[in-house]
């Protein structure tokens, strides 16, 4: 299959719009290439091995996405186009604009992560390595395999960590998770992995829903996970412990007054995927929704937030 990679040079402060824009188009999701982000992965020596050199430009942001090549595209270029633009009216800098695409297929775009991905402890237990790594785990660490496929996600990104560390905080034995807009599944699988009794995994995207149920039966969990396709809380069947969602900020507003529904009593929200700047749009929509903050995580200028069904 084809598929048109569209990329756009930007900035942190834009980031969350541009997802939102692509998101409004059709895609199940982005890549992310923030240089501050890799570099503090370099400083930090939780990759083994790393051949991309360190950036000075830690301000400028790639954001890409991949849309089917169909006869839509080219409307949904020039509206993607036309958007960009348009954040001026809302105060949103866009830094350097500049938008390129390019067609590519999909095993081709799946085999150029293989050129950089490398086994990176993201958790105080869970370690993501790529499926054509070696790896020697060491005691008590669980390895999350993975394939990120046309799913987007590798796990290293700040808000996939941070929604990581809140699941190794509050997974039990037994424990039902809901893990909603999960696209390569790394969330789900981690939850499993973790001691969760019961995983659905669910995201709109078709293609998102292949690849995480291909990296369910990889890391040997589909007597804990299913994935489905649905729309957010409409595809999930009864009541979770955890519900987590790493999406973005407008569609955890968007869900919020139906996140309670969907908890058993004490239940967790985990939200994830919230530039810094609209983090006070989203706990305001928790608290509205019965869902009092419990606990809120910043990093990279992104922020995850831990909410209690019936808190206080």
């Amino acid at each position: 299959m084809k598929w048109a990679e569209i990329s756009i040079q930007t900035t942190h402060e834009a980031t969350e719009a541009v997802a939102n824009i692509f998101h409004d188009l059709g895609a199940s999701g982005v890549v992310i290439e923030d240089p501050e982000l890799v570099n503090s992965y370099r400083r930090s020596g939780t990759w083994e091995y790393c051949a991309i050199p360190e950036d000075d430009d830690t301000e400028t942001v790639t954001v890409k996405s991949y849309l089917p090549v169909d006869s839509e595209l080219d409307e949904k270029l020039r509206r993607f186009e036309e958007s960009i633009n348009n954040l001026v009216h809302h105060d949103i800098d866009k830094g350097l604009g500049r938008i390129v695409w390019r067609e590519v297929q999909e095993e081709d775009w799946a085999s150029a992560w293989k050129e950089h991905f490398q086994p990176v402890k993201i958790g105080e237990r869970i370690v993501v390595k790529p499926t054509w790594c070696d790896y020697l785990a060491g005691k008590d660490v669980l390895v999350v395999e993975l394939d990120p496929g046309m799913a987007f996600g590798t796990g290293t990104h700040h808000t996939t960590v941070m929604c990581v560390r809140l699941l190794e905080d509050t997974v039990r034995p037994g424990s039902k998770v809901f893990d909603i807009g999960t696209g390569s599944g790394i969330l789900a699988v981690a939850a499993a992995k973790l001691g969760a009794s019961e995983v659905q995994a669910v995201d709109v995207d078709a293609v998102a829903v292949r690849i995480a149920g291909e990296n369910v039966a990889l890391n040997k969990v589909t007597d804990i996970v299913t994935v489905s396709r649905g729309d957010l809380l409409a595809a999930v069947d009864g009541r979770a412990n955890i519900i987590v969602a790493n999406i973005i900020a407008d569609v955890i507003i968007r869900m919020a007054p139906d996140v309670a529904n969907c908890l058993t009593e004490d239940g967790l929200f985990i939200a994830g995927g919230i530039i810094a700047e609209r983090l006070g749009d989203v706990t305001a929509a928790l608290l509205r929704s019965g869902l009092p903050i419990e606990k809120v995580a910043e990093e990279g200028g992104w922020a995850t937030v831990l909410a209690r069904r019936g808190g206080y």
